[in-house]
């Protein structure tokens, strides 16, 4: 039988009915991997250098790096993951191997040792010098320095010997086994020291590039080297060790200051079943390392030692060390067989999580650490135990310095989150100095947070629909929002379960305000008395914007009093977006910046100048990258996808209708670029919740993970709808009848719409809306449902695999919105079930179910499947082996790409019908025939 490769491009058999005369041709399954997008984008702290990274879809990478004119730049091929040293005179990348290089390393199922290797480059800004050095593995840079350490990518790290179940749940303390490490080189910028190390496991560079600390395990039988922890002062050029022994070193960690280092270290014996780790400290007054905290030690729980896979860090002024703790895990029994032992799961009622969500989460588990700290110049060095398994959560004030920290549990109420979804939590205050623990609150379903600084916890209460703090040095507990009068809760909620809340914007300098969302505006709430001001002046309100705070440092721990805060805003109503900038401290209403049809992203401002970086694009103009200082006079820097100029694209516009009922909505229609209102074009209708608000979003040309291609099929010569729907309590599947058929049905009134061809598509919760709107018309030509829900009785007992949660809570709370158990309302669940009504089902069928669907059971689409088979109705479906909810894998992408449009393309424009639809592929052919040929 002939073979039909996978890329092959469908307009050799495709059929177009609406070809017309043009210049540009439609897009077709070759463009996909050229295809281009901008990553990685930084501004240098001085706001001169602008780098970003063009990737295609499928192929090598290009960094371009240019100055804040775009007059001087550089291309440098292959390259990614690069970062601008903090003087703003280097900048430093890794270059990857070519994509062809590793393709063929792939095809060759060559061992990782024998992969291309990536190359670090560093430039020199300005003179544009670069220099390369071969062989690898990765780099850290100084944040405060021209400091480089790199890691070279010599395949000398041995990989762990296999280890049962047992070693696995040692993971908190032990590593199967020693690993030997690789040359590391640290290297000055600016004045060209360099030094390296051999056997290098890990390695830390300190902020301000005077330390660095590193792991060394020498090979045992080498005399060379000794295997230990070791500091290099970079300014004097001098190493030191500070501690010695083989073993495993982790999480090595330097102060702020750059005056203490502390790391965690198991050195026992290579068959010692257990291997518990202890937490090392060292200052620079000290001679060596030593162990301050361990197994036995005073205040260390009975039977816990160090984790190794607990993060440590210090406090901001480097007076506290934190650290995790764990139990010592039972040593592996070794007298046990493993084939005459049985293997089973045992599910008890009783136990807070389904056996199915512990097996999910068995290795985040076995690796849980609990948080401890302890006062490294403290002369007692006694640790306090903040975590414990009644209170797992723990979470410290972003200075660290606090005294206290704020710890959640949701201890005894974990089951009822098989139906409730989430869980009531209790927020406990826990004393650094004592370990002493507070309730603060009791059980609520509320999310809480502590201030940057450490003097509040907030949180929204969902059940109450207000934000309270509680003042840490008084006790005292307010409701911050009781006085406002708006909802702070979302408005708009159309799901059987609590409102949830619009979010908090972020806190101002030592705790005075914070800043939360409503709808539209942020309130500048002060903490202490509830004092609540609209931030925004209610311009949001008061003209339909949803106005939200844009961080445009990443690394930006409070909002500064004086510094200009951008905002970025969405017209509600007409779908626009655009800037305002605000300083905290101004009693005037938001000064509007930018404004138009267009959508922006990745605002971030350099450092040391008021110079910003940010994408721009909307549905016909890809995201490219701009320089500015006010988003007004701008220097575009990038031209991404110059193809699009040659291809049919399109345009979006927003629509507008009322459903029967009388309810107002709205929706986006996207039309091919060559569009003739004396033409009549198929449509095909895809829909998901709400999608209006990406009115301006790119859409780029892509091989579809299941949804519908968009921009493919309107350069193709379809019109596209995406209503948008609001549900009612009980009745997802009228509510999807109301809002999808009616805004058809007023489109339906363009003459240039062919009504006879139209067709609907969803994915997931999509594709269960698509099941049901076959059972109650007949005005769609084809349908493609991708991972529906065809039974809500079978489905709502089963288990979300990729989470190893039960399927109940999100009908009774979430998505589903039944707003019942199935059996205090088996009516609905029957109602709402598209199996019930597959009678009545005219319209030929489209299914994706993969049987590794880790969110709808995929038996859900083999019940859809054979009870249309039995009916006589014509219904495929599309089974991808091994496959997600989503498609994974680009292989399977462009196949369901090529399939739906052909499928589109027979029903809605009369195109012949391709094999794989008319015989099907049979099993001894498969992988050999794709059935893509179309019949004659």
């Amino acid at each position: 039988m002939r073979r039909i490769l996978l890329i092959t491009c469908l307009s050799a058999f495709g059929f177009n009915a609406f070809a017309q005369k043009t210049s540009k041709k439609p897009l077709d399954h070759t463009v996909f991997d050229g295809w281009q997008s901008i990553s990685d984008q930084r501004i240098s702290n001085d706001g001169k250098w602008i780098l970003y990274v063009i990737k295609p879809q499928q192929g090598d990478a290009d960094l371009v790096i240019t100055n804040s004119k775009n007059t001087d730049k550089v291309h440098i091929p292959r390259a990614d993951t690069a970062r601008f040293s903090s003087d703003g005179k280097f900048a430093v990348f890794q270059i990857r191997p070519f994509y062809k290089d590793t393709r063929q390393a792939k095809i060759k199922k060559k061992k990782q040792s024998e992969f291309p290797k990536d190359t670090l480059g560093f430039i020199s800004l300005g003179t544009q010098s670069i220099t390369k050095i071969p062989s690898v593995r990765n780099f850290k840079i100084a944040e405060h320095a021209d400091v480089i350490a790199y890691l070279a990518a010599s395949d000398t790290l041995k990989k762990p010997a296999p280890s049962d179940t047992s070693k696995k749940a040692a993971g908190k303390t032990v590593a199967a086994t020693t690993h030997e490490g690789a040359e590391l080189t640290v290297k000055q910028l600016n004045v060209k020291l360099t030094r390296t190390f051999k056997y290098v496991t890990e390695y830390q560079v300190s902020k301000n590039g005077k330390l660095v600390a590193f792991a060394v395990t020498a090979p045992i039988k080498q005399r060379e080297v000794v295997s230990g922890l070791y500091v290099f002062d970079v300014d004097k050029n001098t190493i030191k060790t500070i501690s010695t022994g083989r073993g495993n070193y982790s999480n090595v960690t330097i102060d702020d200051a750059s005056r203490q280092i502390a790391f965690t270290a198991e050195k026992n014996p290579e068959k010692a079943l257990v291997k518990p780790f202890k937490l090392y400290y060292y200052n620079l007054t000290q001679d060596s390392a030593h162990v301050i905290a361990a197994q036995g030690f005073t205040n260390m729980p009975d039977k816990w030692a160090v984790s190794g896979d607990g993060k440590v860090y210090f406090s901001k002024s480097g007076a506290k060390l934190y650290f995790g703790t764990a139990p010592i895990p039972k040593p592996a029994d070794t007298t046990i067989v493993d084939f005459e032992v049985a293997k089973l799961d045992i599910w008890n009622y009783k136990d807070d999580y389904l056996q199915p969500q512990q097996l999910k989460n068995l290795q985040k588990e076995l690796k849980r650490s609990y948080l401890a700290v302890i006062k490294p110049d403290d002369p007692e060095l006694k640790q306090v135990q903040l975590g414990s398994k009644a209170i797992p959560e723990v979470f410290v004030a972003e200075n660290k310095d606090a005294r206290y920290v704020l710890g959640v549990t949701d201890t005894g109420a974990r089951v009822q989150a098989q139906w409730e979804g989430d869980t009531k939590q209790q927020a406990i205050l826990i004393d650094t100095k004592s370990g002493n623990k507070h309730l603060i609150n009791g059980s609520t379903n509320a999310r809480y947070r502590i201030s940057p600084d450490g003097q509040y916890v907030v949180w929204f209460d969902l059940a109450e629909q207000q934000w309270y703090s509680y003042t840490i040095a008084t006790g005292s507990k307010i409701n911050l929002t009781k006085s406002i009068g708006n909802k702070m809760g979302d408005e708009l909620n159309d799901v059987p379960n609590f409102a949830s809340e619009y979010g908090v914007a972020g806190w101002t300098k030592d705790d005075k305000a914070i800043l939360i969302y409503d709808r539209y505006d942020i309130w500048s709430i002060d903490p202490a008395t509830g004092d609540a001001t609209n931030f925004t002046n209610g311009i949001g309100r008061k003209n339909k914007l949803i106005i939200r705070y844009d961080q445009t440092d990443p690394e930006q721990k409070f909002i500064p009093s004086k510094q200009l805060m951008w905002l970025s805003a969405q017209d509600e109503e007409t779908k626009q977006w655009g800037y305002f900038t605000k300083t905290p401290e101004s009693l005037e209403p938001p000064k509007k910046i930018a404004w138009g049809k267009m959508s922006y992203g990745d605002l971030t401002r350099a450092k040391n100048s008021s110079t910003y970086i940010y994408t721009k694009s909307n549905y016909e103009l890809p995201p490219d990258l701009y320089v500015s200082q006010d988003l007004k006079n701008e220097i575009k820097l990038s031209d991404i996808d110059p193809q699009q100029a040659g291809y049919n694209w399109g345009t979006a516009e927003l629509v507008s209708w009322t459903t029967p009922k009388g309810y107002k909505s709205k929706g986006i229609l996207y039309k091919p670029e060559d569009f003739d209102p004396n033409k009549k074009y198929p449509m095909v209708v895809y829909f998901y919740e709400k999608l209006s608000e990406g009115l301006y979003n790119y859409l780029p040309p892509t091989p579809t993970p299941s949804r519908l291609p968009i921009s493919f099929f309107v350069s193709n010569g379809y019109l596209v709808f995406a209503p948008d729907i609001s549900y009612e309590t009980g009745h997802p599947g009228a509510s999807a009848v109301e809002f999808i058929n009616s805004g058809v049905e007023s489109l339906k009134k363009n003459a240039w719409v062919d009504g006879a061809h139209i067709g609907i598509q969803g994915q997931s919760w999509g594709g269960y809306q698509v099941a049901y709107l076959i059972t109650q018309t007949n005005m769609y030509a084809a349908a493609w449902a991708g991972a529906p829900v065809a039974n809500m009785t079978s489905a709502y007992g089963g288990i979300r695999w990729e989470s190893g949660l039960n399927r109940q809570f999100q009908y009774e709370k979430t998505q589903s919105r039944i707003g019942a158990t199935l059996w205090e309302k088996p009516e609905l669940y029957i109602e709402n079930s598209p199996l019930f009504q597959l009678p009545k089902v005219q319209t030929p069928v489209m299914i994706m179910s993969n049987d590794a669907d880790g969110a709808v059971p995929w038996y859900q689409g083999i019940e859809m499947f054979t009870a249309l088979r039995r009916l006589g109705k014509p219904v495929w479906l599309l089974q991808y082996n091994g496959e997600a909810h989503n498609l994974v894998l680009r292989q399977n992408r462009k196949d369901i790409t090529i399939r739906e449009q052909q499928y589109f393309d027979h029903f809605l424009k009369g195109a012949p019908m391709p094999v794989w639809m008319a015989k099907g592929v049979p099993a001894v052919d498969k992988g050999k025939d794709w059935g893509f040929e179309l019949e004659k």
